[in-house]
């Protein structure tokens, strides 16, 4: 019996791992029938030795794989091997944080488990800003541009790409002349000091997001 959690909802993956506990696991023998293990560090020799334990009392045990998109290889290629043949007594859950990051294992191991998909964090990129500007989200965008600064992308940067994007995808032309025209003042008031990057591209975003009439 094999669980693939992916997505990087904690809360959401929270509840259905209680769910799984509670359906396999009796709360007194929890603490017997329970192993944690985490993908950096595990060695493959270690998790055949977990998954070869016998469960108590003819009940279950789990077995929790944590990060596994950081497991190595050979661990890989041995959990699709084990997938079609898997003990009866064990419960295996893998967890693995963004699909993309998996997405050939995940494959391979999907027809022999079941696979729970859970809300995964949208890249933080100008391309995902663009996106949410073009929305009108004006927390979500605001989000996003504190993780690139967060990142150490430069605000010129960030402003290039939103015009890139908007000059290829952009159908209304006076909407992007006025699109424009505030990324323009946003780099003016950047490269002359009048506001600093950060306050100036927030005060951009809240004004690409205010108002639905700001480009009618």
């Amino acid at each position: 019996m094999i669980y693939v959690l992916v997505g990087e909802d904690t809360l959401a993956k929270d509840v259905k791992m209680n769910a799984l506990k509670a359906e396999f696991l009796p709360r007194h023998l929890e603490a017997f029938s329970l192993d944690t293990l985490y993908g950096k560090e595990l060695i493959l020799v270690n998790l055949q030795e977990r998954l070869l334990c016998l469960p108590l009392n003819a009940g279950k045990r789990m077995v929790v794989i944590k990060d596994a998109e950081e497991l190595k290889s050979d661990i890989k290629e041995f959990l699709v091997s084990y997938a079609k043949n898997p003990q009866p007594g064990i419960v295996l859950v893998i967890d693995i944080g963004a699909y993309k990051s998996s997405a050939a294992f995940i494959k391979n191991i999907s027809s022999h488990a079941q696979v729970c998909r859970f809300k995964e964090q949208e890249a933080s990129d100008t391309f995902a800003l663009c996106r949410q500007l073009d929305s009108r989200r004006a927390a979500a965008s605001l989000k996003i541009l504190q993780q690139l600064l967060r990142n150490g992308e430069r605000p010129e940067r960030i402003l290039g790409g939103l015009r890139s994007s908007w000059v290829r995808n952009s159908a209304n032309s006076a909407e992007l002349k006025k699109k424009l025209k505030l990324l323009l003042t946003c780099d003016i008031d950047i490269k002359t000091g009048r506001l600093k990057p950060a306050f100036a591209l927030e005060r951009l975003i809240i004004k690409l997001c205010g108002s639905q009439n700001t480009f009618s």
